[in-house]
């Protein structure tokens, strides 16, 4: 973690505000990979994952932007009540939300906030002068964030705005959003679930799921909640067997055995426990592992995840 100054404070929208983020000791901060996330620890402790939202190659400030949320749990009504000069800790970089490097043609689909890691894509899209459009749905005008950036000449002709579509008309809206879209065009999506899933639901009629690329914010609940069993895991250094009962976690078995296997979420969505699996299945529960990098079986969030398999031989 390092120590950061909130430079200035921007109302971007109804209850989303954005913070641009200096470093305390004035030096650069390291370039970032469009897509990526950092932890940010608020003035109550506690700690929440922000999409950074800057161009990726200024290295002079991060920004991120966070809705307050009604159900907050002290992370973005804590940030929503700070000062500009206020410090906070921040962490490196980290993504699991990349643009696709094979990809000639990119269509993007924001809702909400979800624009923010969106916006740091089209930043670099627009760098590399790489053929883009970007979605963005929200309630309104006043609901969604950076909408004078996004209508400004540095985004024209790439970005299309859609207001007050209502949940029974989006999946036709998205429809047609992609029907002028080459079946080689990668789809990225971020914001609700059900906004996502419905983006990834019309995009598998046109390409295959390799081609589509979302970033949540929040745990699924349903895959968190089904029945647990117990397993077992092997470190493949030291060849010792562990037992994972069914009420306790891959990671709290490793760390209270000494493995140093770092956490922050705990919802398996930050990517921060992830593990290499040697051999074995792995029973997937997290939301940060792509739908190709689950079917790989060469990772596993240890947080929430689990064994399909009696054992998994794990890269410890």
């Amino acid at each position: 973690m390092m120590k950061v100054r909130i430079q200035s404070i921007v109302d971007e929208a109804l209850d989303i505000r954005s913070f641009r983020l200096v470093r305390s000791d004035g030096q650069p901060f390291d370039a970032y990979e469009p897509g990526a996330h950092v932890d940010v620890t608020g003035p109550t402790g506690v700690t929440r994952q922000y999409s950074l939202c800057s161009p990726p190659d200024d290295r002079g400030a991060y920004l991120v932007a966070v809705k307050k949320e009604a159900a907050s749990r002290g992370g973005s009504s804590a940030l929503h009540d700070v000062e500009e000069g206020a410090e906070l800790d921040i962490g490196a970089p980290r993504n699991l939300f990349r643009l696709a490097p094979e990809a000639r043609e990119h269509v993007m689909f924001a809702a909400g906030i979800g624009v923010t890691p969106l916006l740091s894509m089209a930043y670099k899209l627009n760098a590399n002068g790489e053929p883009y459009l970007l979605h963005y749905f929200a309630r309104s005008p006043e609901h969604a964030a950076f909408v004078e950036l996004l209508s400004g000449p540095a985004f024209a002709g790439k970005v299309q705005f859609h207001y007050g579509v209502e949940p029974a008309d989006l999946e036709a809206a998205l429809a047609a959003c992609l029907e002028n879209a080459s079946a080689a065009a990668h789809v990225y999506t971020c914001g609700p679930a059900p906004f996502m899933n419905k983006v990834v639901d019309v995009a598998k009629r046109s390409r295959s799921e390799d081609a589509i690329h979302l970033e949540h914010f929040q745990a699924d609940p349903a895959a968190n909640s089904a029945p647990a069993g117990s397993f077992e895991v092997e470190l493949a250094s030291s060849g010792v067997v562990l037992h994972v009962p069914a009420d306790s976690s891959l990671v709290d078995v490793l760390q209270a055995h000494g493995c140093d296997i770092d956490t922050e979420c705990r919802e398996g969505i930050c990517g921060t426990c992830i593990v290499e699996v040697l051999e074995g299945e792995p029973e997937h529960r997290d939301n940060c592992l792509s739908t190709k990098e689950k079917a790989s079986n060469k990772q596993i969030c240890a947080c929430v995840s689990r064994a399909k398999s009696a054992r998994l031989v794990l890269d410890l």
